[in-house]
């Protein structure tokens, strides 16, 4: 048996070591897993912060478009006087000045065209947006397709010799969320840099550092953190209008040694989109460069740790789980679970600060299918079988002491016993022998029932438990499998109310089966091992020793009507009892004679 308890114990850690090892590993490419990982994910890694003093920005907002008209009439012509404004003085010019914003061909409007490429030529400082297009890519060399970058949308020819460039591009999870960046990209042969990156290294060659050798993914990606949200009342990016920068008599020292990003923040320009630091409010572009850049150059970017490792690793820590939890109780079971909970989480903001993730979700769903599993074996069935057995003894348990169990958690059947003191109660049909010689079996049957019926209500009434019918004998035991008050005097009452209630089942059989047959009782008390005696296939809740012998020769020297009782039961009982000496009788199997009484009267 317990070896097959171990086997079943290794295949659940294996089954459940095995499922956690699956959802890590096919977990990313089912929607609704990989949507409620990312959320998870960005739930522990994504917090506000402090927004860098660097970063500035300007943008094409409502009061500009109510003040120039159409985007597209103004854009180049106010976006040239605007470099040119901004590095008016040299000594108060910005380190980068970066256009979120894309001139990709020559306007009707040649005047503004030469306009702005003379600014970005005369100043050097400018980064333009570029425009990754994508499409279905078919390679023949290895027969198969898929969707890739077909070509880029780079600036006009003249802007883009007088000016930096990097790709505009957000990259959206499956979820829609932004929270991967793309450093850059490459297109036959040529290396893109995104528009944030080459902000990055544009202002680390001004401020004469050497840029960091990010790490990335396969496909240049990593994982950012962000820095601000969304939400325009809380602390972000220093942001001024176009048409107020242009319009101030002096920018004095706002912009020098600064970043400053120009993009849309109009809500009609469309150019928002959903970030992972607020799951309410879209963010527009521009900020999101921006916070990609401050991420960029403060180091708070990751990559995906080993999936394999993470995935094994997990595995593992549930796999123990299980196995060492098979023994413990529901509740401890539960609350290490819970601690695994929190812990693999903890872990994660662990390697944050190395510069991995790792899925949450797929942990966090596997710990809950244990303790789904666990409340199932430890609860559920543990609570059938509970039913199972409170039903069984209900058979020969008064419905009190039934009662009483099921309320008892911590009442379990098992193989073996206790010591416990108890009283014994033994009761036998007298002459039932020669009764049966007489009459017909289905005569007998009938009297017996009746007789054994008589004797179960008494026990029952009397809070006793029905140990066992043998042939025409009762045993009866009081103060067990429970804690029973008073429990050799209600055995005592137990066989008065048997004695009372023969005289008149006497009667009764006598006019129908012209009969006449009565009781003899033996009661006595002391300590005994109670419990399930017998093999695991079959056992009997009974009770074994010395003081269940000596009640059962009590009962088998007790002649018809007798009440037989020891010495330690009167002691026990007193006054209680009206009893005659019967004296010392010599039972079988007893080395010594012992003082025996006949019950009168319970008062």
């Amino acid at each position: 048996m317990k070896m097959k308890k171990l086997i079943r114990s290794l295949a659940a850690t294996l089954c459940f070591a095995l499922l956690t090892g699956l959802l890590f590993t096919l977990g990313p490419a089912a929607p609704f897993l990989n949507r409620a990982d990312s959320g998870m994910v960005d739930m522990l890694y994504q917090h506000t912060g402090t927004s860098s003093d660097v970063i500035r920005i300007i943008g094409v907002d409502e009061d500009t478009l109510a003040e120039y008209g159409i985007y597209q009439e103004f854009s180049r012509e106010k976006t040239a006087a605007l470099i040119e404004k901004l590095n008016a003085d040299p000594d108060k010019a910005p380190a980068v000045i970066v256009l979120d914003i894309l001139f990709t061909t020559e306007s009707n409007n040649k005047e503004a065209d030469d306009a702005l490429v003379s600014a970005c030529k005369k100043y050097g400082n400018v980064i333009t947006g570029e425009n990754l297009l994508y499409g279905y890519i078919f390679d023949k060399a290895t027969n198969s397709g898929g969707v890739g970058i077909k070509s880029v949308e780079e600036p006009f020819d003249a802007l883009k010799n007088s000016t930096l460039s990097g790709f505009c591009n957000t990259t959206q999870d499956s979820d829609g969320y932004i929270r991967y960046t793309m450093l850059y990209a490459n297109t036959d042969g040529v290396r893109h840099n995104s528009l944030a990156y080459e902000t990055y290294l544009a202002y680390c060659r001004y401020i004469g550092s050497e840029a960091e050798n990010l790490k990335t993914n396969s496909n240049g990606e990593l994982y950012f953190y962000y820095t601000t949200t969304p939400d325009e009342t809380a602390y972000n990016y220093e942001e001024t209008g176009l048409n107020d920068v242009l319009k101030a008599e002096s920018l004095g020292s706002r912009y020098k040694g600064k970043v400053v990003f120009v993009g849309a923040t109009a809500a009609g320009m469309e150019d928002a989109y959903n970030v992972a630091i607020d799951r309410g409010v879209q963010m527009n572009g521009v900020e999101i460069h921006a916070n990609i850049l401050q991420a960029l150059l403060e180091g708070k970017t990751a990559v995906p740790a080993n999936g394999a490792i993470v995935a094994a690793l997990a595995a593992v820590l549930i796999g123990l789980y299980v196995y060492f939890t098979r023994k413990l109780k529901l509740l401890p079971s539960i609350l290490i679970g819970a601690g695994l909970m929190v812990i693999w989480p903890i872990a994660g903001l662990v390697m944050k600060a190395v510069g991995l993730t790792f899925p949450v979700f797929y942990f966090e769903i596997s710990v809950i299918l244990v303790i789904l599993y666990l409340i199932i074996t430890k609860y559920l069935i543990e609570k059938i079988r509970r039913q199972n057995t409170l039903h069984a003894f209900s058979k020969y348990v008064a419905p009190q002491v039934i009662s009483a169990l099921s309320k008892d958690s911590t009442f379990e059947i098992k193989l073996g016993g206790e010591r416990r003191h108890i009283a014994v109660l033994f009761v036998d049909i007298r002459g039932f022998t020669t009764m049966s010689e007489s009459l017909e079996p289905e005569q007998v049957v009938a009297i017996l029932n009746q007789y054994l019926d008589l004797t179960s209500k008494s026990i029952f009434q009397n809070d006793g438990t029905l140990d066992k019918f043998v042939g025409d004998a009762t045993m009866a035991l009081f103060n067990a499998p429970v804690d029973l008050d008073d429990y050799i005097y209600k055995a005592v009452c137990a066989a008065r109310d048997m004695a009372a209630g023969a005289a008149e089942l006497e009667k009764k059989l006598e006019a129908e089966f012209g009969r006449s047959v009565g009781f003899g009782v033996g009661v006595n008390c002391g300590p005994a091992i109670v419990g399930n005696i017998g093999a695991e296939r079959r056992m009997d809740y009974t009770a074994i020793g010395d003081t269940v012998n000596t009640a059962a020769r009590l009962e088998s020297v007790a002649k018809r009507g007798q009440i037989l009782i020891s010495q330690e039961v009167l002691d026990a009982l007193g006054d209680r009892v009206v009893v005659e000496p019967v004296g010392e009788l010599a039972l079988k199997g007893k080395a010594k004679k012992i003082p025996t009484y006949n019950v009168l009267e319970v008062k």
